[in-house]
């Protein structure tokens, strides 16, 4: 005869929530809050200044061709691990090409930017680490040392004498300063230069993950620490899947760093590799960046006009020079007004609020690419316009 429920027990499961009442629970709150998140499935209608297409290469023929010849040399799928048997010649190369690209000694790939800071941080941190952070950094940054089991801290946004003033205080066996390199939400640019110097001088480490940069920032695309190197800015992040086109992500440095984030980071050890034509299209979009500047011309250009009109409308704009530009409204509910009003009219843009950013900065978050033309970034400022004009404030 089975055991009987001890009192305890018993009180303990009565005292429990059910589940589906703690889903019920959290849903209400966050759509109480006007936060609840909802897909929208693109179907190419809307004119998109959400996305992070930003030279215009996930739409660029020649790179759709290169997938489609990779998937029939290579197959549909890696089909293992990269230390399995899933590592095949086109990730050698597309290794290779990044390296020689951003002048490292070495390249790693992963399927994810995502997955990218949370191995690359569980790799080089610990119990004895320091890692310090800008605030406004990106969530896979955040969540990248607490699975390493490291402490954070965290410097405010762009201010090398705060990030001074914590490493002074530090007694950690080991230091590693990470930043974004292009902040996802605000787009301004971290000061790569000031965080090298205190990196130097604190004897710690430098991070920077360039996943919006990479690309689109440099003479030559190379992102916001284009001629610096290993010495400098130790470890490299970027992402393939925005200025690329593509899809996947790596980590650049020396061979050292490269040998050990391959030995200890769990989200590259165990999981297959990025399928075989997604290389085969980035190696010939990494092509396009190198052989074609124009692309970052059209851009820079596009940027420009977009900012030079929206002040003239007096639109809340951001202090950023790079595609991420946005309006700052402030109010979530307002804001989520302003983006639907837009997407009634044929235009996506990203309506951006808490916890994604602080409470009181909900914002539109605008992006331009090399894609727009003239013609869609005057849609996008009149839509704007009639916002000013129309949605209730």
């Amino acid at each position: 005869m089975p055991e009987p429920v001890s009192a305890t027990a018993s009180e303990s499961v009565a005292n429990t929530t059910p589940w589906p009442e703690r889903l019920a629970t959290a849903r209400h709150e966050r759509e109480g809050a006007q936060r609840w998140r909802r897909r929208r499935v693109n179907h190419g209608a809307a004119l998109d200044f959400a996305g992070n297409d930003y030279l215009g290469l996930a739409l660029d023929p020649r790179v759709a061709e290169a997938a489609a010849v990779g998937a029939r040399r290579f197959g549909a799928g890696a089909g293992a691990s990269h230390l399995v048997s899933g590592h095949l010649a086109v990730h050698e190369a597309l290794e290779n090409a990044l390296a020689e690209w951003l002048g490292r000694e070495r390249v790693l790939l992963f399927s994810t930017g995502y997955m990218t800071n949370l191995g690359v941080l569980q790799a080089l941190a610990d119990g004895e680490t320091a890692v310090f952070q800008d605030r406004l950094n990106h969530a896979s940054l955040i969540d990248g040392a607490t699975l390493a089991g490291a402490r954070s801290r965290r410097f405010h946004h762009r201010d090398s004498s705060d990030l001074e003033r914590l490493l002074a205080r530090s007694r950690a066996a080991h230091r590693l300063i990470v930043s974004d390199g292009v902040f996802s939400m605000d787009g301004d640019v971290a000061d790569v230069h000031a965080l090298a110097n205190a990196a130097r001088r604190y004897q710690a480490w430098l991070m920077i993950d360039d996943a919006h940069g990479i690309g689109v920032l440099g003479e030559h695309g190379g992102g916001c620490s284009e001629g610096m190197g290993s010495a400098e800015v130790p470890v490299l992040v970027g992402t393939l899947g925005k200025a690329l086109g593509t899809g996947g992500a790596f980590v650049a440095g020396d061979a050292a760093l490269i040998d050990h984030v391959t030995q200890f980071a769990r989200s590259y050890v165990y999981t297959t590799a990025q399928p075989p034509a997604v290389a085969s299209a980035t190696l010939k979009a990494l092509e396009i960046v190198r052989s074609e500047p124009e692309h970052r011309a059209r851009l820079n250009a596009n940027i420009a006009t977009f900012r030079r009109e929206a002040q003239r409308l007096g639109l809340p704009l951001a202090d950023s020079t790079t595609p991420i530009q946005p309006l700052m409204l402030g109010d979530e509910a307002r804001t989520l007004r302003w983006a639907t009003s837009l997407e009634r009219a044929g235009i996506a843009v990203g309506a951006i609020r808490p916890p994604t950013v602080p409470l009181g900065q909900a914002r539109l978050r605008i992006t331009l690419s090399a894609r727009h033309t003239q013609h869609d970034i005057a849609r996008l400022l009149d839509g704007l316009a009639q916002c000013q004009r129309e949605v209730a404030p």
